[in-house]
């Protein structure tokens, strides 16, 4: 947890010790925040503050980025695009009107769900991705040898897939090596 002032920070400690089990470490210092979630590694990043700044959420962005976790920032007054940037620094929450003991656990809640659903979009959009340049690569592979053996799309997939099966690999890796072949050729 981030918070500067001793008073509030404990306040907001009482109020986790009241919602379960939670090993807590508060971080004073604002400017230390990429270096102590480095060296801690926490589940999640609970940050107070009363007025974030672009700063703040630049150093926000580097101390997560590496290792993603759900972060909830609490603040008392925020400026316009501050909540924006706030998101795009990887806050899972941002609550606007300061932290209260009595909202930190829903809050919590739902910043790791809703990270974990961020989470699993991306892992989705990835995966969409990848699939997506390996069937442009058999595509590409397929033509070479539609045009070099004079063989129907079929075909050519076919012979793809029996290369694929004979040597143990996947279509995309025959596919590949192919096309990488056929570019160190001409």
């Amino acid at each position: 947890m981030v918070e500067a002032d001793r008073d509030r920070a404990l306040q907001i400690v009482d109020g986790l010790k009241q919602a379960g089990e939670f090993d807590i470490h508060v971080i004073s210092e604002r400017t230390r925040l990429a270096r102590e979630i480095t060296a801690r590694e926490p589940d999640i990043v609970l940050i107070d503050i009363a007025n974030p700044s672009r700063d703040t959420l630049e150093e926000l962005a580097l101390a997560t980025g590496p290792m993603e976790r759900p972060v909830a920032m609490f603040v008392d007054r925020s400026e316009a695009g501050l909540s924006d940037a706030a998101i795009e620094a990887g806050v899972s929450a941002y609550v606007v009107d300061g932290l209260q003991p009595a909202r930190v656990k829903p809050v919590l809640d739902a910043a790791i769900a809703r990270f974990r659903m961020f989470h699993r979009m991306r892992a989705e959009l990835a995966e969409t991705k990848r699939a997506l340049e390996e069937r442009k690569l058999i595509d590409r592979a397929k033509g070479m040898l539609m045009k070099a053996r004079g063989v129907e799309e079929e075909e050519a997939y076919a012979i793809l897939r029996k290369a694929a099966m004979d040597q143990g690999k996947r279509v995309a890796d025959v596919a590949s090596a192919l096309v990488t072949a056929a570019g160190l050729l001409s």
